[in-house]
Protein backbone atom coordinates (compact mmCIF):
# COMPACT_ATOMS: atom_id res chain seq x y z
CA UNK A 1 0.00 0.00 0.00
CA UNK A 2 1.40 3.78 -0.78
CA UNK A 3 1.67 6.15 1.70
CA UNK A 4 -0.59 8.36 2.47
CA UNK A 5 2.08 11.40 1.05
CA UNK A 6 2.43 9.23 -2.15
CA UNK A 7 -1.78 9.14 -2.29
CA UNK A 8 -1.89 12.73 -2.32
CA UNK A 9 0.77 13.48 -5.27
CA UNK A 10 -1.26 10.57 -6.97
CA UNK A 11 -4.46 12.65 -6.36
CA UNK A 12 -2.80 16.27 -6.93
CA UNK A 13 -1.31 14.40 -10.70
CA UNK A 14 -5.07 12.91 -11.10
CA UNK A 15 -6.02 16.57 -10.99
CA UNK A 16 -3.73 18.60 -13.71
CA UNK A 17 -1.65 19.68 -11.02
CA UNK A 18 1.37 20.77 -12.77
CA UNK A 19 4.34 22.24 -10.03
CA UNK A 20 4.03 22.75 -6.40
CA UNK A 21 5.99 26.05 -4.87
CA UNK A 22 7.68 25.47 -1.71
CA UNK A 23 11.09 24.83 0.35
CA UNK A 24 11.83 21.77 1.43
CA UNK A 25 12.06 20.30 5.25
CA UNK A 26 11.94 17.18 7.50
CA UNK A 27 8.12 17.66 8.46
CA UNK A 28 7.55 18.05 4.53
CA UNK A 29 10.00 14.79 3.55
CA UNK A 30 7.32 12.38 3.23
CA UNK A 31 5.77 15.15 0.57
CA UNK A 32 8.53 15.81 -1.45
CA UNK A 33 10.31 12.21 -1.48
CA UNK A 34 6.60 11.64 -3.53
CA UNK A 35 6.58 13.53 -5.65
CA UNK A 36 10.10 12.38 -6.67
CA UNK A 37 8.94 9.31 -6.82
CA UNK A 38 6.12 10.41 -8.27
CA UNK A 39 7.80 12.58 -11.44
CA UNK A 40 4.50 13.93 -12.74
CA UNK A 41 4.49 16.91 -10.96
CA UNK A 42 7.46 19.80 -10.46
CA UNK A 43 8.61 21.32 -7.15
CA UNK A 44 9.54 24.70 -7.73
CA UNK A 45 12.22 26.00 -4.98
CA UNK A 46 11.94 29.02 -4.04
CA UNK A 47 14.48 31.08 -1.44
CA UNK A 48 11.05 32.25 0.81
CA UNK A 49 7.60 30.60 1.15
CA UNK A 50 6.05 33.65 0.94
CA UNK A 51 7.14 33.68 -2.94
CA UNK A 52 5.52 30.23 -2.99
CA UNK A 53 2.62 31.58 -2.06
CA UNK A 54 2.31 34.45 -4.76
CA UNK A 55 3.37 32.65 -7.05
CA UNK A 56 0.76 29.91 -6.75
CA UNK A 57 -1.55 32.68 -6.71
CA UNK A 58 -0.56 34.31 -9.19
CA UNK A 59 -0.71 30.91 -11.57
CA UNK A 60 -4.10 30.44 -10.61
CA UNK A 61 -5.28 34.01 -11.28
CA UNK A 62 -3.41 33.24 -14.97
CA UNK A 63 -4.95 29.85 -15.69
CA UNK A 64 -8.07 30.14 -13.82
CA UNK A 65 -6.92 26.31 -12.09
CA UNK A 66 -6.22 25.05 -8.51
CA UNK A 67 -2.10 25.42 -8.02
CA UNK A 68 -0.23 24.15 -4.68
CA UNK A 69 2.01 25.68 -2.33
CA UNK A 70 3.73 23.87 0.58
CA UNK A 71 5.89 25.06 3.71
CA UNK A 72 7.26 22.82 6.56
CA UNK A 73 6.13 23.22 10.19
CA UNK A 74 6.37 26.07 12.27
CA UNK A 75 8.04 29.10 10.80
CA UNK A 76 8.15 27.62 7.23
CA UNK A 77 4.55 27.46 7.25
CA UNK A 78 3.77 30.92 8.67
CA UNK A 79 5.78 32.04 5.52
CA UNK A 80 3.04 31.27 3.57
CA UNK A 81 0.34 33.66 5.05
CA UNK A 82 1.25 36.45 3.69
CA UNK A 83 0.87 35.28 -0.24
CA UNK A 84 -2.11 33.56 0.88
CA UNK A 85 -3.74 36.03 2.06
CA UNK A 86 -3.37 37.82 -1.16
CA UNK A 87 -4.71 34.89 -2.97
CA UNK A 88 -7.73 34.78 -0.73
CA UNK A 89 -8.65 38.28 -1.18
CA UNK A 90 -8.10 38.16 -5.23
CA UNK A 91 -10.36 34.93 -4.98
CA UNK A 92 -8.28 32.38 -6.33
CA UNK A 93 -8.29 28.71 -5.82
CA UNK A 94 -5.02 27.87 -4.14
CA UNK A 95 -4.28 24.56 -2.01
CA UNK A 96 -1.52 25.31 0.62
CA UNK A 97 -0.07 22.26 2.28
CA UNK A 98 0.70 22.85 6.07
CA UNK A 99 3.26 20.48 7.45
CA UNK A 100 3.49 20.18 11.21
CA UNK A 101 5.18 18.93 14.27
CA UNK A 102 5.33 14.64 15.00
CA UNK A 103 1.84 13.56 16.23
CA UNK A 104 3.25 12.81 19.85
CA UNK A 105 4.75 16.32 20.34
CA UNK A 106 1.53 18.69 19.35
CA UNK A 107 0.69 20.51 22.47
CA UNK A 108 4.01 19.92 24.31
CA UNK A 109 5.69 23.65 23.51
CA UNK A 110 7.96 21.13 20.92
CA UNK A 111 10.57 23.13 18.85
CA UNK A 112 8.85 25.16 16.26
CA UNK A 113 5.12 25.19 17.57
CA UNK A 114 2.44 26.81 16.13
CA UNK A 115 -1.16 26.00 15.75
CA UNK A 116 -1.68 26.16 12.10
CA UNK A 117 -5.50 25.73 11.75
CA UNK A 118 -6.07 28.62 13.64
CA UNK A 119 -2.98 30.82 12.33
CA UNK A 120 -4.44 30.51 8.63
CA UNK A 121 -8.40 30.18 9.26
CA UNK A 122 -8.50 34.47 8.41
CA UNK A 123 -6.76 33.91 5.07
CA UNK A 124 -8.94 30.20 3.63
CA UNK A 125 -12.30 29.52 2.63
CA UNK A 126 -11.04 26.34 4.46
CA UNK A 127 -8.30 25.22 6.65
CA UNK A 128 -8.59 21.06 8.63
CA UNK A 129 -5.73 19.05 10.38
CA UNK A 130 -5.13 15.61 9.76
CA UNK A 131 -4.65 13.88 12.92
CA UNK A 132 -4.70 10.13 11.39
CA UNK A 133 -4.01 8.38 7.78
CA UNK A 134 -8.24 7.08 7.80
CA UNK A 135 -9.26 10.90 7.07
CA UNK A 136 -7.09 10.96 3.98
CA UNK A 137 -7.90 11.32 1.31
CA UNK A 138 -10.97 12.31 1.88
CA UNK A 139 -10.15 15.71 3.90
CA UNK A 140 -7.87 15.88 0.77
CA UNK A 141 -10.74 15.88 -1.76
CA UNK A 142 -12.97 18.56 0.40
CA UNK A 143 -10.07 21.31 0.55
CA UNK A 144 -9.77 20.71 -3.30
CA UNK A 145 -13.50 21.04 -3.92
CA UNK A 146 -13.62 24.14 -1.06
CA UNK A 147 -10.98 26.08 -3.14
CA UNK A 148 -12.35 25.56 -6.30
CA UNK A 149 -15.87 25.95 -5.56
CA UNK A 150 -15.06 29.19 -3.24
CA UNK A 151 -12.43 30.54 -5.34
CA UNK A 152 -10.17 31.09 -2.52
CA UNK A 153 -7.75 29.33 0.14
CA UNK A 154 -7.81 25.75 1.52
CA UNK A 155 -4.93 25.23 3.77
CA UNK A 156 -4.46 21.44 4.91
CA UNK A 157 -2.40 20.99 7.94
CA UNK A 158 -0.64 17.71 8.25
CA UNK A 159 2.09 16.20 10.66
CA UNK A 160 5.14 14.39 8.88
CA UNK A 161 4.14 11.10 10.32
CA UNK A 162 0.84 10.93 9.38
CA UNK A 163 1.92 11.88 5.51
CA UNK A 164 4.05 8.87 6.13
CA UNK A 165 1.87 6.35 7.47
CA UNK A 166 0.72 3.91 5.04
CA UNK A 167 -2.65 5.03 3.29
CA UNK A 168 -5.91 3.47 4.39
CA UNK A 169 -7.08 3.36 0.58
CA UNK A 170 -5.06 4.37 -2.90
CA UNK A 171 -8.15 6.22 -4.29
CA UNK A 172 -7.91 9.26 -6.93
CA UNK A 173 -10.72 11.44 -6.88
CA UNK A 174 -10.99 14.14 -9.61
CA UNK A 175 -12.61 17.08 -8.84
CA UNK A 176 -14.47 19.52 -11.35
CA UNK A 177 -15.24 22.38 -10.78
CA UNK A 178 -19.15 23.28 -11.38
CA UNK A 179 -20.26 25.93 -13.55
CA UNK A 180 -23.67 27.06 -12.38
CA UNK A 181 -25.22 30.21 -14.05
CA UNK A 182 -27.14 32.18 -11.54
CA UNK A 183 -29.35 35.28 -12.79
CA UNK A 184 -31.72 37.24 -10.79
CA UNK A 185 -35.39 36.55 -10.84
CA UNK A 186 -38.09 38.24 -13.24
CA UNK A 187 -39.00 40.38 -11.16
CA UNK A 188 -35.64 41.65 -9.94
CA UNK A 189 -34.90 42.56 -13.74
CA UNK A 190 -37.81 44.32 -14.24
CA UNK A 191 -37.15 45.96 -11.15
CA UNK A 192 -33.37 46.97 -12.41
CA UNK A 193 -34.45 47.66 -15.87
CA UNK A 194 -37.04 50.22 -14.44
CA UNK A 195 -35.00 51.82 -12.59
CA UNK A 196 -32.18 52.17 -15.09
CA UNK A 197 -34.68 53.54 -18.05
CA UNK A 198 -35.91 56.34 -15.28
CA UNK A 199 -32.38 57.22 -14.00
CA UNK A 200 -30.89 59.09 -16.45
CA UNK A 201 -27.35 60.15 -16.56
CA UNK A 202 -26.32 56.21 -15.96
CA UNK A 203 -22.38 56.10 -15.03
CA UNK A 204 -21.71 52.37 -14.73
CA UNK A 205 -18.91 50.90 -12.01
CA UNK A 206 -17.44 47.52 -13.77
CA UNK A 207 -14.73 45.45 -12.11
CA UNK A 208 -12.98 41.97 -12.65
CA UNK A 209 -16.04 40.25 -12.38
CA UNK A 210 -17.39 41.31 -15.97
CA UNK A 211 -14.70 38.69 -16.91
CA UNK A 212 -15.88 37.05 -19.85
CA UNK A 213 -18.70 39.44 -20.16
CA UNK A 214 -17.14 42.49 -22.46
CA UNK A 215 -19.66 42.23 -25.41
CA UNK A 216 -22.53 42.41 -22.80
CA UNK A 217 -21.17 45.26 -20.96
CA UNK A 218 -20.79 47.11 -24.02
CA UNK A 219 -24.10 46.53 -25.01
CA UNK A 220 -25.31 47.77 -22.08
CA UNK A 221 -23.78 50.86 -21.97
CA UNK A 222 -24.85 51.80 -25.70
CA UNK A 223 -28.41 51.16 -24.41
CA UNK A 224 -28.30 53.12 -21.69
CA UNK A 225 -26.15 55.82 -23.70
CA UNK A 226 -23.79 55.44 -20.26
CA UNK A 227 -19.87 56.18 -20.08
CA UNK A 228 -17.47 52.90 -18.15
CA UNK A 229 -15.69 53.67 -15.32
CA UNK A 230 -13.40 50.84 -14.29
CA UNK A 231 -11.86 49.62 -10.75
CA UNK A 232 -7.77 48.41 -11.29
CA UNK A 233 -8.45 45.19 -11.30
CA UNK A 234 -11.35 45.61 -14.12
CA UNK A 235 -8.42 47.21 -16.16
CA UNK A 236 -7.81 44.22 -18.21
CA UNK A 237 -11.41 43.00 -18.90
CA UNK A 238 -12.94 46.59 -19.29
CA UNK A 239 -10.86 49.01 -21.39
CA UNK A 240 -9.86 47.25 -24.53
CA UNK A 241 -12.37 48.18 -27.98
CA UNK A 242 -14.75 50.31 -25.45
CA UNK A 243 -16.14 53.36 -26.91
CA UNK A 244 -17.86 53.68 -23.60
CA UNK A 245 -14.42 53.65 -21.53
CA UNK A 246 -13.71 56.82 -19.69
CA UNK A 247 -10.71 55.69 -17.23
CA UNK A 248 -10.32 54.63 -14.09
CA UNK A 249 -11.50 56.09 -10.71
CA UNK A 250 -9.77 55.92 -7.27
CA UNK A 251 -6.72 56.60 -5.51
CA UNK A 252 -4.75 55.50 -8.34
CA UNK A 253 -7.22 56.50 -11.07
CA UNK A 254 -7.37 60.08 -12.91
CA UNK A 255 -9.82 62.84 -13.35
CA UNK A 256 -12.27 61.65 -16.20
CA UNK A 257 -13.27 58.38 -14.12
CA UNK A 258 -13.95 60.78 -11.08
CA UNK A 259 -15.91 62.97 -12.98
CA UNK A 260 -18.12 60.65 -14.60
CA UNK A 261 -19.07 59.11 -11.13
CA UNK A 262 -19.89 61.96 -9.47
CA UNK A 263 -21.78 63.55 -12.28
CA UNK A 264 -24.24 60.11 -12.34
CA UNK A 265 -27.93 60.25 -11.71
CA UNK A 266 -27.98 56.70 -11.91
CA UNK A 267 -24.77 53.69 -10.97
CA UNK A 268 -25.07 50.82 -12.05
CA UNK A 269 -22.45 48.26 -10.53
CA UNK A 270 -21.44 45.34 -12.08
CA UNK A 271 -18.56 43.18 -10.68
CA UNK A 272 -17.06 45.06 -8.72
CA UNK A 273 -15.98 45.87 -4.55
CA UNK A 274 -14.14 48.84 -5.18
CA UNK A 275 -13.76 49.91 -1.91
CA UNK A 276 -12.97 53.41 -1.46
CA UNK A 277 -16.09 54.92 -0.33
CA UNK A 278 -15.38 58.66 -1.07
CA UNK A 279 -15.71 57.98 -4.72
CA UNK A 280 -19.25 56.95 -4.90
CA UNK A 281 -22.11 59.78 -6.09
CA UNK A 282 -23.97 60.74 -3.20
CA UNK A 283 -27.15 61.02 -4.13
CA UNK A 284 -27.19 58.72 -7.47
CA UNK A 285 -29.97 55.86 -7.21
CA UNK A 286 -27.40 52.43 -7.01
CA UNK A 287 -27.85 49.31 -8.67
CA UNK A 288 -25.49 46.39 -7.91
CA UNK A 289 -24.41 42.98 -9.78
CA UNK A 290 -22.54 41.03 -8.47
CA UNK A 291 -22.33 36.77 -7.85
CA UNK A 292 -21.54 36.84 -3.98
CA UNK A 293 -24.95 38.13 -2.42
CA UNK A 294 -22.69 39.48 0.51
CA UNK A 295 -21.44 41.95 -1.05
CA UNK A 296 -24.43 44.11 -2.48
CA UNK A 297 -24.26 47.52 -0.38
CA UNK A 298 -21.16 46.77 1.45
CA UNK A 299 -19.18 49.95 -0.15
CA UNK A 300 -22.38 51.79 -0.68
CA UNK A 301 -26.17 51.90 -0.04
CA UNK A 302 -27.88 50.10 -3.23
CA UNK A 303 -31.13 50.72 -4.39
CA UNK A 304 -31.62 47.49 -5.93
CA UNK A 305 -29.07 44.55 -5.79
CA UNK A 306 -28.98 41.61 -7.82
CA UNK A 307 -27.56 38.49 -7.42
CA UNK A 308 -25.71 36.68 -10.48
CA UNK A 309 -23.08 36.26 -13.24
CA UNK A 310 -22.57 39.05 -15.06
CA UNK A 311 -22.38 38.12 -18.20
CA UNK A 312 -25.47 36.07 -17.65
CA UNK A 313 -27.83 38.87 -15.85
CA UNK A 314 -26.74 41.32 -18.65
CA UNK A 315 -28.12 39.16 -21.39
CA UNK A 316 -31.24 39.22 -19.36
CA UNK A 317 -31.14 42.53 -18.83
CA UNK A 318 -30.80 43.59 -21.73
CA UNK A 319 -33.88 43.17 -23.56
CA UNK A 320 -35.69 44.62 -20.74
CA UNK A 321 -34.50 47.95 -21.02
CA UNK A 322 -35.96 50.61 -23.06
CA UNK A 323 -32.44 52.74 -24.01
CA UNK A 324 -32.18 56.44 -24.53
CA UNK A 325 -30.94 58.34 -27.25
CA UNK A 326 -29.94 61.22 -25.48
CA UNK A 327 -25.89 60.91 -25.54
CA UNK A 328 -25.26 64.02 -23.56
CA UNK A 329 -23.85 62.66 -20.21
CA UNK A 330 -21.77 59.91 -22.11
CA UNK A 331 -20.13 62.40 -24.95
CA UNK A 332 -19.33 64.91 -22.03
CA UNK A 333 -17.57 61.80 -20.44
CA UNK A 334 -15.94 60.83 -23.27
CA UNK A 335 -14.44 64.19 -23.72
CA UNK A 336 -13.34 65.00 -20.51
CA UNK A 337 -11.59 61.73 -20.64
CA UNK A 338 -9.61 62.77 -24.08
CA UNK A 339 -8.33 65.45 -22.51
CA UNK A 340 -7.19 64.02 -19.42
CA UNK A 341 -5.97 61.25 -21.38
CA UNK A 342 -4.08 63.83 -23.19
CA UNK A 343 -2.81 65.95 -20.03
CA UNK A 344 -1.50 62.13 -19.10
CA UNK A 345 0.57 61.30 -21.87
CA UNK A 346 2.24 64.31 -21.90
CA UNK A 347 4.02 63.74 -18.62
CA UNK A 348 5.22 60.27 -20.34
CA UNK A 349 8.01 61.92 -21.96
CA UNK A 350 12.29 62.34 -21.95
CA UNK A 351 13.63 64.54 -19.26
CA UNK A 352 15.99 66.76 -20.54
CA UNK A 353 19.40 66.53 -19.72
CA UNK A 354 21.30 63.98 -17.14
CA UNK A 355 17.30 64.62 -15.07
CA UNK A 356 16.24 61.23 -13.52
CA UNK A 357 13.97 59.69 -15.73
CA UNK A 358 10.26 60.30 -15.27
CA UNK A 359 8.31 57.16 -14.52
CA UNK A 360 5.87 57.70 -16.77
CA UNK A 361 7.78 57.65 -19.54
CA UNK A 362 9.43 54.13 -18.68
CA UNK A 363 5.90 53.06 -18.15
CA UNK A 364 5.05 54.26 -21.89
CA UNK A 365 7.75 52.64 -23.01
CA UNK A 366 7.54 49.22 -21.90
CA UNK A 367 3.63 49.61 -23.21
CA UNK A 368 5.02 50.23 -26.41
CA UNK A 369 7.39 47.43 -26.85
CA UNK A 370 5.92 44.75 -25.21
CA UNK A 371 4.73 42.23 -26.85
CA UNK A 372 0.78 41.92 -27.43
CA UNK A 373 -0.27 39.03 -24.62
CA UNK A 374 2.40 40.06 -22.32
CA UNK A 375 1.72 39.81 -18.71
CA UNK A 376 2.42 43.00 -16.47
CA UNK A 377 2.84 42.61 -12.95
CA UNK A 378 3.29 45.73 -10.67
CA UNK A 379 4.36 46.33 -7.50
CA UNK A 380 2.57 47.76 -4.88
CA UNK A 381 3.42 51.60 -4.64
CA UNK A 382 4.04 54.17 -7.23
CA UNK A 383 4.96 51.23 -9.93
CA UNK A 384 0.70 50.39 -9.57
CA UNK A 385 -0.04 54.14 -10.48
CA UNK A 386 2.28 53.42 -13.63
CA UNK A 387 0.86 50.34 -14.85
CA UNK A 388 -2.77 51.89 -14.52
CA UNK A 389 -2.58 54.75 -16.16
CA UNK A 390 -0.11 53.87 -19.44
CA UNK A 391 -0.12 50.22 -19.84
CA UNK A 392 -3.10 49.61 -22.78
CA UNK A 393 -5.45 46.52 -22.68
CA UNK A 394 -6.07 44.73 -25.86
CA UNK A 395 -7.67 41.39 -24.83
CA UNK A 396 -4.54 39.33 -24.61
CA UNK A 397 -2.65 41.05 -22.36
CA UNK A 398 -2.84 40.43 -18.38
CA UNK A 399 -2.33 43.20 -15.49
CA UNK A 400 -1.70 40.98 -12.22
CA UNK A 401 -0.63 42.20 -9.14
CA UNK A 402 -1.65 42.63 -5.38
CA UNK A 403 -4.95 45.00 -5.72
CA UNK A 404 -7.21 43.80 -2.88
CA UNK A 405 -4.27 42.65 -0.40
CA UNK A 406 -2.29 45.80 -1.16
CA UNK A 407 1.43 44.47 -0.12
CA UNK A 408 4.85 45.30 -0.95
CA UNK A 409 7.28 42.89 -3.03
CA UNK A 410 4.61 41.00 -5.16
CA UNK A 411 5.50 41.56 -8.48
CA UNK A 412 8.55 39.17 -8.49
CA UNK A 413 7.03 36.11 -6.83
CA UNK A 414 3.29 36.23 -8.98
CA UNK A 415 5.98 37.23 -12.42
CA UNK A 416 7.32 33.09 -10.89
CA UNK A 417 4.01 31.52 -11.12
CA UNK A 418 2.79 33.21 -14.29
CA UNK A 419 6.27 32.25 -15.66
CA UNK A 420 6.28 28.88 -15.11
CA UNK A 421 2.54 28.28 -15.73
CA UNK A 422 3.15 29.76 -19.75
CA UNK A 423 7.29 29.52 -20.49
CA UNK A 424 6.26 30.85 -23.52
CA UNK A 425 4.86 34.17 -23.28
CA UNK A 426 6.68 37.04 -22.29
CA UNK A 427 6.33 38.33 -18.35
CA UNK A 428 7.16 41.96 -16.61
CA UNK A 429 7.34 42.53 -13.09
CA UNK A 430 7.23 46.08 -12.94
CA UNK A 431 9.22 46.15 -9.43
CA UNK A 432 9.97 49.00 -7.02
CA UNK A 433 13.38 49.05 -5.52
CA UNK A 434 11.38 48.58 -2.14
CA UNK A 435 9.49 45.62 -3.55
CA UNK A 436 12.67 43.92 -5.22
CA UNK A 437 15.27 44.20 -2.27
CA UNK A 438 12.60 43.20 -0.07
CA UNK A 439 12.27 39.63 -1.69
CA UNK A 440 15.38 39.92 -3.62
CA UNK A 441 16.44 36.08 -3.12
CA UNK A 442 13.89 35.70 -5.72
CA UNK A 443 16.00 36.68 -8.87
CA UNK A 444 17.96 33.23 -8.09
CA UNK A 445 15.09 31.44 -8.02
CA UNK A 446 14.87 32.98 -12.09
CA UNK A 447 17.82 31.14 -12.50
CA UNK A 448 17.33 27.99 -10.19
CA UNK A 449 14.53 27.39 -12.40
CA UNK A 450 15.21 28.49 -15.83
CA UNK A 451 12.57 31.28 -15.72
CA UNK A 452 12.66 34.03 -18.25
CA UNK A 453 10.93 36.62 -16.27
CA UNK A 454 11.89 40.38 -16.95
CA UNK A 455 12.29 42.63 -14.30
CA UNK A 456 12.26 46.27 -14.38
CA UNK A 457 13.08 48.41 -11.55
CA UNK A 458 11.76 51.67 -11.01
CA UNK A 459 14.80 52.53 -8.62
CA UNK A 460 13.80 56.20 -7.01
CA UNK A 461 15.92 55.29 -4.14
CA UNK A 462 12.83 55.71 -1.54
CA UNK A 463 9.45 54.42 -0.74
CA UNK A 464 7.72 56.84 -2.56
CA UNK A 465 4.16 56.34 -2.65
CA UNK A 466 4.64 56.28 1.32
CA UNK A 467 6.34 59.25 0.67
CA UNK A 468 3.53 60.39 -1.30
CA UNK A 469 0.90 59.44 1.37
CA UNK A 470 3.24 61.47 4.23
CA UNK A 471 3.20 64.56 2.08
CA UNK A 472 -0.31 64.43 1.81
CA UNK A 473 -0.91 64.01 5.19
CA UNK A 474 1.71 66.78 6.02
CA UNK A 475 4.06 65.13 7.37
CA UNK A 476 8.03 65.53 6.78
CA UNK A 477 9.46 62.34 4.73
CA UNK A 478 11.10 60.11 7.11
CA UNK A 479 12.73 57.05 7.33
CA UNK A 480 11.90 56.21 3.80
CA UNK A 481 14.62 56.54 2.23
CA UNK A 482 16.47 53.32 0.47
CA UNK A 483 20.71 53.20 0.24
CA UNK A 484 20.19 50.98 -2.94
CA UNK A 485 22.91 48.70 -5.27
CA UNK A 486 23.12 48.97 -9.11
CA UNK A 487 20.45 46.16 -9.33
CA UNK A 488 21.66 45.53 -13.00
CA UNK A 489 25.57 44.99 -11.91
CA UNK A 490 23.66 42.60 -8.86
CA UNK A 491 22.28 40.45 -11.66
CA UNK A 492 25.06 40.17 -13.68
CA UNK A 493 26.72 38.71 -10.39
CA UNK A 494 23.80 35.94 -10.06
CA UNK A 495 23.85 35.11 -14.00
CA UNK A 496 21.15 37.63 -14.85
CA UNK A 497 21.34 40.14 -17.84
CA UNK A 498 21.44 43.15 -15.87
CA UNK A 499 21.64 46.91 -16.73
CA UNK A 500 21.37 50.36 -15.60
CA UNK A 501 19.88 53.05 -17.34
CA UNK A 502 20.29 56.52 -15.53
CA UNK A 503 19.50 58.41 -18.79
CA UNK A 504 16.19 58.92 -20.70
CA UNK A 505 18.34 59.48 -24.25
CA UNK A 506 19.29 55.62 -23.81
CA UNK A 507 16.56 54.19 -22.27
CA UNK A 508 14.80 52.99 -25.45
CA UNK A 509 17.18 50.58 -26.89
CA UNK A 510 17.64 49.64 -23.04
CA UNK A 511 14.11 48.84 -23.56
CA UNK A 512 14.51 46.93 -26.21
CA UNK A 513 17.78 44.80 -25.52
CA UNK A 514 16.00 44.23 -22.12
CA UNK A 515 12.80 42.79 -23.50
CA UNK A 516 14.88 40.92 -25.88
CA UNK A 517 16.88 39.22 -23.65
CA UNK A 518 16.81 35.09 -23.97
CA UNK A 519 16.34 34.63 -20.31
CA UNK A 520 15.77 36.51 -17.14
CA UNK A 521 16.63 40.40 -17.16
CA UNK A 522 16.75 43.25 -14.58
CA UNK A 523 16.35 47.04 -16.06
CA UNK A 524 17.36 49.14 -13.36
CA UNK A 525 16.23 52.60 -14.29
CA UNK A 526 17.33 55.61 -12.12
CA UNK A 527 13.37 57.20 -11.67
CA UNK A 528 12.48 60.73 -10.45
CA UNK A 529 11.84 60.37 -6.49
CA UNK A 530 9.94 63.97 -6.57
CA UNK A 531 7.04 62.81 -9.50
CA UNK A 532 3.93 63.16 -7.47
CA UNK A 533 0.86 60.79 -8.95
CA UNK A 534 -1.98 63.11 -8.31
CA UNK A 535 -5.30 61.73 -7.31
CA UNK A 536 -8.46 62.26 -9.56
CA UNK A 537 -9.18 65.16 -6.64
CA UNK A 538 -8.03 67.03 -4.50
CA UNK A 539 -9.39 67.27 -1.25
CA UNK A 540 -9.02 70.52 1.35
CA UNK A 541 -7.41 68.36 3.84
CA UNK A 542 -4.62 67.10 0.95
CA UNK A 543 -4.42 70.78 0.16
CA UNK A 544 -3.84 71.69 4.10
CA UNK A 545 -1.58 68.93 4.40
CA UNK A 546 0.87 69.57 1.45
CA UNK A 547 1.14 73.07 3.09
CA UNK A 548 1.73 71.62 6.46
CA UNK A 549 4.39 69.48 4.68
CA UNK A 550 6.10 72.52 2.86
CA UNK A 551 6.17 74.75 6.31
CA UNK A 552 7.65 72.03 8.08
CA UNK A 553 10.34 70.85 5.23
CA UNK A 554 11.71 74.91 4.89
CA UNK A 555 11.94 74.71 8.60
CA UNK A 556 13.81 72.12 8.97
CA UNK A 557 16.19 72.91 6.64
CA UNK A 558 15.18 70.14 4.00
CA UNK A 559 13.90 73.49 1.81
CA UNK A 560 16.28 71.70 -1.81
CA UNK A 561 14.04 69.03 -1.00
CA UNK A 562 11.01 71.18 -1.71
CA UNK A 563 12.56 73.11 -4.42
CA UNK A 564 12.86 69.95 -6.33
CA UNK A 565 9.71 68.76 -5.88
CA UNK A 566 8.42 71.85 -6.95
CA UNK A 567 10.79 71.66 -10.20
CA UNK A 568 9.83 68.13 -11.17
CA UNK A 569 6.17 69.00 -11.11
CA UNK A 570 5.72 72.09 -12.20
CA UNK A 571 4.36 70.31 -15.83
CA UNK A 572 2.05 68.57 -14.18
CA UNK A 573 0.73 72.00 -13.21
CA UNK A 574 0.92 74.04 -16.24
Amino acid sequence: MVTVAENMVSTLSANGIERVYGLPGDSLNGFTDALRKDGTIDWVHVRHEEAAAFAAAAEAEVTGELTVCAGSCGPGNLHLINGLYDAQRSRVPVLAIAAHLPTPEIGSSYFQETHPQELFRECSVYVEYVAHPSQMPRLLEIAMRTAIEKRGVAVLVIPGDVALAEAQTDRNTVIARARPVVVPSETELDRAAELLDAGGKTTILAGAGVAGAHAELLAVADKLGAPIVHALRGKEHIEYDNPYDVGMTGLLGFSSGYRAMEDAATLLMIGTDFPYQQFYPEDATTIQIDLRGEQLGRRHPVDLGLVGDSRATLEALLPRLQGTADRKHLDAARRHYAKTREKLDDLAVPSRGKAAIHPQYLARLLDEQATDDAVFLPDVGSPVVWASRYLTMNGKRRLIGSFSHGTMANALPQAIGVQAAAPERQVIAMSGDGGLSMLFGELITLVQNKLPVKVVVFNNSSLNFVELEMKAAGFMTYATGLDNPDFGAVANALGIWGKRVESSRKLPQAVKEFLAVDGPAVLDVRTERQELSMPPAITAEQVKGFTLYAIRTVMSGRGDELLELAKTNLRQLF
